[in-house]
């Protein structure tokens, strides 16, 4: 059993892996900024500075966790509305884990899990599946922050006795998702049509649970000390297939209509959504090899379980909605 701290543990990355945690008998404790996690078994801590500040004095005496998962940032979002967006970033996602990572080296912790992204090497993978050395190409604010993260915990690491495990998922799904993911669901529930069809590039993704079993590997096993790992699913679903999928899941047709990829791109420069464009007509594949040959690790569920179990989760989230109006 080992002692964990969790960052962000009232999110949707952060429910799911304190819930994996307090499984597997862990000594878990949330911190949060607001709001509660409500999870027996889960001690919880609440600071609610922004990015951080004061973390290490208001640290409780009686918290000694081995392990520090680091999940709380400022995350992507498509249309950001701050005026400054490079600089929000780099305040959370790079300052604030900074802070964390020294708050927890002062009190003694041995390790910190610093949930990265894959936006933290690019968009697209160039016709080979992305491994953990892969040279980072065009960045957008979020994975600058997240690069610029990585590399400040690196030097940390080296100029302290702080293990420091980096981890970057692509695209997280799950009960509780959010987002493209959320609005894709409503689409197909709704029964629109999707200019869809024909994209065939492949994306990587994990399911939530998947994601958070690795996590916890990696706060626990001492084969991951000062490494980097890609971590998804075991299938690399295209955009058609994943809506196929989740289509048969959510018991409604899939109206894919089968657009050229040239064409969708055109549509995506006359309306400013180049970027969204590329993202779904270009491939994006993770190498995992890495975490499943170093730390022996597997995703405990395949992508056909967690997108049924995603889409068993929305399904009832109608159910209710509609019984409540």
């Amino acid at each position: 059993m080992s002692g964990i701290l969790v960052t962000g543990a009232n999110g949707f990355v952060g429910r799911a892996l304190c819930e994996t945690l307090v499984r597997h008998g862990h000594d878990v404790t949330a911190l949060v900024r607001r709001g509660t996690l409500g999870m027996a078994g889960v001690r919880e801590w609440r600071h609610d500075a922004p990015d951080f500040a004061g973390l290490l004095e208001a640290w409780p005496d009686d918290l000694t966790p081995d392990c520090v998962v680091h999940l709380a940032a400022r995350v992507h979002v498509m249309r950001d509305e701050s005026p400054d967006p490079g600089k929000a970033f780099h305040a959370t996602n790079v300052e604030g884990t900074l802070r964390v990572a020294r708050a927890a080296h002062a009190r003694g912790v041995r390790r910190l899990v610093f949930a990265s992204s894959i936006k933290a090497v690019g968009e697209t993978d160039g016709g080979t599946p992305l491994a953990e050395s892969a040279a980072p190409g065009w960045l957008d604010p979020y994975g600058r922050s997240k690069r610029e993260a990585e590399d400040a915990l690196w030097a940390l690491g080296a100029q302290t006795s702080l293990e420091i495990v980096v981890v970057r998922p692509p695209l997280v799904y799950g009960p509780g998702v959010r987002a493209n993911f959320l609005q894709m669901m409503s689409a197909l529930w709704r029964g629109m049509p999707l200019p869809l069809g024909a994209i065939d590039a492949r994306r990587s993704m994990v399911y939530a649970e998947n994601l958070a079993d690795a996590l916890m590997r990696c706060a626990t096993d001492a084969r991951a000390a000062n490494a980097c790992f890609h971590v998804a699913d075991t299938d690399d679903l295209s955009v058609s297939q994943l809506l196929r999928v989740l289509a048969d899941d959510l018991a409604k047709p899939a109206r894919l209509i089968p657009v050229p990829p040239g064409l969708l791109s055109v549509a995506g420069r006359l309306t400013g959504r180049s970027a969204q464009i590329q993202r779904l007509t270009s491939d994006l594949r993770l190498d995992t090899s890495l975490i499943r040959e170093k730390l022996d690790w597997q995703p405990p569920f395949t992508a056909k379980e967690g997108l049924a179990k995603t889409a068993r989760w929305y399904r009832e989230t109608q159910a209710t909605r509609h019984s409540h109006t």
